[in-house]
Parts: C-alpha cells; structure tokens; sequence
C-alpha cells in the first residue's frame, strides 16, 4: 500500500476517476502479500500489485461499472488451478474485492502512509456494500469501538493485517500498516553495520548512534517503531541510553556483551532507578540462540530477535537482565550472544 502514496496523490490532484482496490475476504492463493493492493483508473491504468495481476482487467471493468454516487463496490473474483500456474501463483483461489473510488478515501491516509508512519483504515459499508465510509486511525489513537480496537491491536503486530467483521449494519474493514521497525544501534565497527545492512533488507529502518544524546532524540522520534540494539560497553553511553529507551517504552531493547558487562550494566540500571519488571524486559546477552558464529549470522539471530519479540512470539534465547543468563561468555557470534574479552 505504500508504494501506492506517490501514484494516488498525483492522480487524486490530477482530478482521474480512479479506484483502489484491495481484497476484503480470501480462499486459496498460497501465500500472498498482506499489504497487496491496487489502483485502476477509469483509462485501464493498474499500479500496484494483487495477485500478479490475473485480476487487473477484471478489476478495471468492475470499478467502471460501479453505480453513479456510490462510494463502494465489492466484487467477487477467482481463478482456476491452470491459471494460477500460469500466472506463476501458489495455487487457484477466489476472493472477493473492496473497490473504492480514490476521492472516498480519506487524503490523510495517503499522508500519514507516506510519512511511514503506523497507520489502520477502517472501513464502514452499508448492508448492500454501495457505500463506504473511511476512518484514519492512528497507532496512537484511544479506540471507540470494536472495529477500532482490532486496528489497534493489528497495529501492535509491527506487520500489516487486514480484517473484516461483519455486523448488524453491514461490513466493516480494517486494514493496518504500522511503522516499519527503526534499529537504533549503539555503537560502530563490522556488526554495527552487518545489521544495519540486516534491517534494511527487511525493509526496515537503521542508524547507528555514538552517545546519548544521538540515541535519545533518534529513539524518541521513532518511538512507535523504535528498537535499541546496544553494542557500546562504555558505561557512560550504555546504561542512560538503555534507561532512556525503558523510559520510552521502546518495544525491543537488547545489549551485547559477556556476563560481567551484562552484570555491569544491570547494576548501573538498578542504581539509576530501574525496576526489576523493566530490566527483565533488556534482552541481554543479545539475539536468538540460532548457534550463530560470523558476524553476519549474529546480525541474523539478533534481527531474528527483534521479529519474534515484536511479533509476540517467545523464541530460543537466553534471559534478559532481569534474571541470570544461563550462557557463558563465547565469542561475539555465539549462542547467547555475549562477548569475549574484558568488559
């Protein structure tokens, strides 16, 4: 859907009688994109990408088709096991399409999706799904009701969702795309910047940080997508830039380094203030035990880390600060993460 920022404001400016497209409901396919959508104008023009396409001039004709004043249309498409094959999909699949003309959605979507930041769009269509009513909701916004609630709550996964809940007055749907995660790391050398390359090939955003202050207006200003990966061992820059980013409420926190730093920073945490509760939320030593050796493969086992932490899933790994991890020191790659040499 982000993709489709540039596209959609030219033409909205343009005045172009188009459409976005995005299905509401889906069967079969084999995996697929959960961010897919499509804009079609009145001319045959598609940007975007939904099911390779196999759809596009279905798609075309169904938005000219839509009644005149109406703010939706929901068309049900399908494609065969010998069609999907040829259109290099998984499998064949039926599903059934929301279109909206572009002037039915809401200008701030475009906007707030093009400054990345964590947004859902709820959808409210009348019983007979000719008209639509769209809804900006931010990831920081109090919700109002159930539908609000699971943008919120899809917006907590860090990945986009989509959902339709069927109710008394008709079909509502919510699409969410949060904010990609920034990796805030502290520190420099090789695997500062093998994550950096780590995070941005998948997709996410990176910048390496070398004192506090640097640390603590990048992580605040990224707060709703913000993680913390702390290499640094000097207690100057670690520790008020850990507590800083607790304080926040960043969702991922992790630090390299052997048992004694990790001993050192926690005990620099405790005496500035830090609750056991928040410290057991420091991963520390740092990433997924993936036996990971290179620094590429602990660049791996620590974006690993962040996925599973943010997507709520409990992996592999040692303890975070909270308790005592049940590693020894290894090597910089190894599992557990934690350090060789002197803290």
């Amino acid at each position: 859907m982000r993709e489709l920022v540039e596209t959609a404001r030219r033409w909205a400016a343009e005045g172009r009688a188009a459409f976005l497209a995005r299905p509401v409901a889906e069967q079969g396919f084999g995996p697929r994109d959960p961010a897919g959508a499509l804009l079609v104008d009145a001319r045959g023009e598609c940007v975007g990408a939904l099911y390779r396409g196999v759809f596009d001039a279905e798609l075309v004709a169904e938005a000219g088709a839509m009644a005149a004043g109406a703010t939706a249309r929901v068309c049900e498409v399908s494609v065969g096991a010998d069609e999907a094959v040829s259109a290099k999909l998984t499998c064949g699949g039926r599903a059934e399409i929301l279109l909206q003309p572009l002037s039915a959605v809401p200008a701030a979507w475009w906007e707030l999706l093009g400054e990345g930041a964590g947004v859902a769009l709820v959808t409210r269509l009348d019983a007979q799904a000719e008209h639509a009513v769209s809804e900006v909701i931010r990831a920081v916004d109090a919700p109002a009701d159930d539908a609000e609630r699971r943008a919120g709550e899809l917006l907590a996964t860090r990945r986009p969702g989509r959902d339709a809940l069927y109710g008394q007055r008709g079909l509502v749907f919510v699409e969410a795309y949060p904010s990609a995660p920034y990796v805030v790391i502290g520190g420099s050398g090789e695997l500062a910047e093998i994550i950096e390359a780590q995070a941005l090939l998948l997709g996410w955003g990176a910048g390496l940080v070398g004192s506090v202050a640097e640390a603590e207006k990048l992580l605040d200003a990224r707060r709703d997508a913000a993680c913390l990966v702390m290499l640094s061992h000097d207690p100057e820059f670690d520790v008020p830039t850990v507590r800083s980013a607790l304080a926040l409420g960043i969702p991922y926190i992790g630090a390299l380094g052997s048992r004694k730093t990790t001993a050192r920073r926690r005990e620099g945490l405790i005496a500035a203030g830090v609750s056991e509760a928040d410290l057991a939320r420091v991963h520390g030593p740092i990433g997924l035990d993936l036996g990971a050796r290179t620094p590429p493969e602990t660049a791996l086992a620590i974006c690993a880390e962040i996925l599973a932490v943010l997507g709520g899933v409990r992996g592999p790994g040692p303890a975070g600060f909270g308790r005592t991890a049940a590693v020894g020191a290894g090597s910089c790659g190894s599992a557990g993460l934690s350090c060789r040499g002197r803290a």
